[in-house]
């Protein structure tokens, strides 16, 4: 792969895909709505000579395969809130397809794992039953199946599933304000019960496995599974967080009583509410079909993980 495109580049996993990219000497475009977040990026990226960026809107396919002449994948890491899934979420993947279709290129898609509802098999495979019993669980599925209806149109696709996820300058994650506070030595709040075993995955690993898998041009056409390091506790992970922070604060958990009060005010945690069956019954996935496949997947520790992005809250708001 010599040239690539990132769309959501000022997003997290945006972020972290165009750091790895350039890390490996790839030519890269950094895509997004607002151009002054792209500039702000390629400056966090030293203003690197392989970066070029382009402001666009991801609904017009000619938009994107404006940007993507030339690039040999398109990485679709673009997020949309919660409350416009229902009228955006199909229209923009059928919209990434068709640009990167004219533009010659192959597409990656990050998704999550809402597709599949509540576990059946743990560690979950790729085989794993999609019976999604919530609304953006469907419509996740719903837009695998542009993805790949298009693949087989002649428009090469993959599917990168990821669980919920964490890492520095992550602000669209449920870990974010439970360690932003820490960080800033306040007390926290954490989305479920503090001693049922999670899996989360540390963005740059994610990030350094999707490229890998995207120069596998035989991994095309298919899902594939890109779990965390293990599972690991919320009382665990909050210690980590408070001992790289020197704080010890109280962190309450919340559940579905605190959301159904604050989704009769607030539109994005009414949405949160319904996924919180995977905070209950958490869905671990299988790495199996990766590591035979393409290779070992990376697994930064919980305990580095998290005291990096601890220490990236840090200093964000001014402690050292």
């Amino acid at each position: 792969m010599k040239r690539a495109i990132v769309l959501g580049a000022a997003g997290g996993m945006g972020r972290e895909l165009v750091k790895e990219l350039l890390g490996r000497g790839i030519e890269t475009v950094a895509f997004g709505r607002s151009k002054e977040k792209l500039e702000r990026l390629a400056d966090t990226c030293g203003n690197d000579p392989l970066l070029t960026v382009a402001a666009g809107d991801a609904m017009r396919p000619e938009d994107i395969a404006r940007a993507a002449v030339g690039a040999d994948v398109v990485y679709h890491s673009m997020g949309i809130p919660y409350p416009e899934w229902g009228d955006k979420l199909l229209p923009l993947a059928a919209s990434v397809m068709r640009g990167a279709k004219e533009a010659g290129a192959k597409t990656v898609v990050i998704d999550n794992i809402y597709a599949y509802g509540k576990i059946a098999a743990s560690p979950a495979t790729e085989q794993h039953p999609k019976r999604p019993h919530t609304r953006k669980g469907k419509l996740r599925l719903e837009m695998e199946r542009v993805i790949m209806d298009a693949h087989r149109d002649g428009a090469r696709a993959l599917i990168a599933r990821l669980p919920d996820f964490y890492g520095p300058d992550v602000p669209n994650s449920m870990l974010h304000v439970t360690l932003d506070a820490i960080a800033k030595r306040k007390s926290a709040m954490f989305v479920g019960k503090l001693d049922i075993p999670r899996e989360y995955v540390y963005l740059p690993d994610a990030a350094k496995a999707v490229v890998e898998l995207s120069i596998n041009d035989d991994a095309y056409g298919e899902i594939w599974h890109i779990p965390g390091a293990d599972t690991i506790t919320g009382a665990e992970l909050v210690r980590i967080a408070q001992a790289e922070a020197g704080q010890a604060k109280p962190v309450r958990s919340i559940g579905r009583k605190t959301f159904a009060i604050l989704g009769l005010f607030n539109p994005f945690m009414r949405e949160v509410r319904e996924m919180l069956y995977l905070t209950e019954e958490p869905f671990v996935l299988s790495g199996a079909k990766y590591l035979e496949r393409i290779g070992p997947l990376p697994a930064t520790p919980y305990e580095r993980g998290i005291r990096e992005t601890v220490r990236a809250h840090m200093a964000a708001s001014g402690r050292r």
